[in-house]
């Protein structure tokens, strides 16, 4: 799924590791490579390219994935914003399943899906809890580890908890490794109805 510019099908993520989560869902899932990824290495970088990327020739769907982190109405502001100068008409709220915009003859289809669902604060580290199984011991642990991290010895921001408690998790695994990895590996159930939830709405915005 190694996307480029002129894909007629694309979606915009923040980083590598939404990529390669993506990846794994759609293999699991089944879902073939009906669309490439484009990794804009930041929030920053994609906002400013949605307006560009709708009006590559060619293109019939495209879609956008990015954390909600602490205010999900101003990323969607920020997102819909960007969609109107394209010439769309978004809706005033995101949909809980994921939005999808239609699109004409001269401009694609898009799709929006805010991290983890849609509406709540968070990003990718919390959709991938929801795919962590709810017997698992290890969790408890790992947040506790990373609670205990105070003072000079803390190098990550409060906002930043949340990723250091799953790659805390990650690594006490049998074989330590990246997110999309652990989905393939079976660690992470990626038939949790989040999981699942995503790749329908994969599948309403690609084909």
């Amino acid at each position: 799924m190694a996307g480029e510019r002129a894909d007629p099908k694309i979606l915009l993520v923040e980083g590598v590791d939404d990529e390669h989560v993506v990846k794994r869902l759609c293999e699991h899932h089944n879902y073939g490579e009906e669309f490439g990824i484009l990794d804009k290495k930041g929030f920053p970088n994609l906002v400013p390219a949605i307006s560009p990327e709708s009006k590559v020739p060619g293109r019939v769907a495209l879609g956008i994935l990015l954390d909600a982190n602490d205010n999900p109405s101003g990323r969607w502001d920020a997102v819909t914003y960007q969609l109107r100068v394209a010439g769309y008409t978004p809706p005033a709220r995101m949909a809980s399943n994921g939005t999808i915009i239609s699109g004409t003859d001269a401009r694609p289809r898009v799709g929006i899906w805010l991290m983890p669902d849609n509406g709540t604060k968070g990003q990718l580290e919390d959709f991938i809890q929801e795919l962590i199984p709810g017997c698992d011991p290890v969790l408890p642990l790992a947040a506790a580890y990373v609670a205990k991290i105070t003072g000079n010895a803390r190098k990550f921001t409060n906002r930043k908890a949340q990723r250091a408690k799953i790659h805390a998790w990650l690594a006490a695994r049998k074989e330590p490794r990246k997110m999309g990895q652990a989905i393939l590996a079976g660690d992470l159930d990626a038939n949790a109805q989040p999981a699942k939830h995503f790749v329908d709405w994969l599948r309403r915005l690609f084909g």
